[in-house]
C-alpha cells in the first residue's frame, strides 16, 4: 500500500496490527477485498487515512492532504513520543538544533507521524490553507539529495529560515521557494550553498496545548 511506504510502516507491522494478510490488498481500492468492519478496523487504527481513498482510490489519501484529524498526546516519559520544542521555527529554531543543553518542553504522541524527529511552532501566514500560522510542524532532517520537488521543507539558510514548497531553480546553483498563499507572497530563489539544515515537514496539527 502506498500509505505503508509514506508513514514508513512494515507490511509486517500493519499485519500484525490488522490482522491482515497478502490476499487481502489487490489494488488501491479495497471496497472489493475488505468487507465493512476490517475497513472501520484499518480506519479506526489509522484515522489520518481518507475514507473516499481508502474504499474508492480517489482524492487525497490522508485527510486534509497532510493534516492530521487524530487526537494528540503529550508525554513527560523520554523516549516515548517525539519532542517538542516550544519555538517558532522562524525565529532561533537552529540555534535549539545546536544547542546541547535546550531540553524539550514535552513529547509529543501523535499516530502517524513516527518519521518526525522533532516538531515546533510555526509562524507566518506564506503556507495557507495547509499550514496555518499557530500550527505546531513535525519535522524530520533529511539532506539535499534526498528532497522531492513540488513538496514541503523547512529549511534553515545562512540568514533565514522559512518554510516552502520546493522547486527547481533558474538554474543548477539555485532552489525556488514557492508559498501557497501566492495572493500576499511571492517566490523566491536561493543559493543552494546557502543551505544550513534543511528538513521534511512530515504535517501538522492545529496547537492542542
Amino acid at each position: 500500500m502506498s500509505f505503508l511506504k509514506e508513514k514508513g510502516i512494515s507490511k509486517a507491522s500493519f499485519y500484525k496490527e490488522t490482522g491482515f494478510a497478502d490476499a487481502n490488498f489487490k489494488g488501491v481500492g479495497l471496497k472489493s477485498e475488505l468487507g465493512g468492519e476490517k475497513i472501520v478496523k484499518v480506519l479506526t487504527i489509522y484515522p489520518e487515512l481518507s475514507p473516499n481513498w481508502l474504499l474508492m482510490g480517489e482524492g487525497e489519501m490522508l485527510r486534509n492532504g497532510r493534516k492530521f484529524e487524530a487526537i494528540p498526546q503529550i508525554s513527560s516519559e523520554a523516549g516515548i513520543g517525539t519532542p517538542y520544542y516550544d519555538v517558532d521555527f522562524m525565529g532561533g529554531f537552529s540555534e535549539i538544533l545546536n544547542s546541547q543543553t535546550t531540553v524539550p518542553a514535552c513529547n509529543i504522541v501523535v499516530p502517524g507521524f513516527e518519521k518526525a524527529t522533532v516538531w515546533c511552532n510555526v509562524t507566518g501566514h506564506s503556507m495557507e490553507p495547509k499550514i496555518t500560522h499557530g500550527d505546531i510542524i513535525a519535522l524530520r532532517e533529511c539532506e539535499l539529495r534526498d528532497i522531492q520537488y513540488g513538496e514541503i521543507y523547512a529549511v534553515v539558510l545562512d540568514t533565514i529560515r522559512t518554510i516552502k514548497i520546493l522547486r527547481k531553480g533558474s538554474t543548477s546553483e539555485l532552489l525556488r521557494y514557492v508559498p501557497i498563499n501566492i495572493k500576499d507572497f511571492d517566490e523566491q530563489e536561493y543559493e543552494i550553498s546557502r543551505i544550513i539544515k534543511i528538513f521534511e515537514v512530515i504535517g501538522s496539527i492545529s496547537k492542542f496545548f
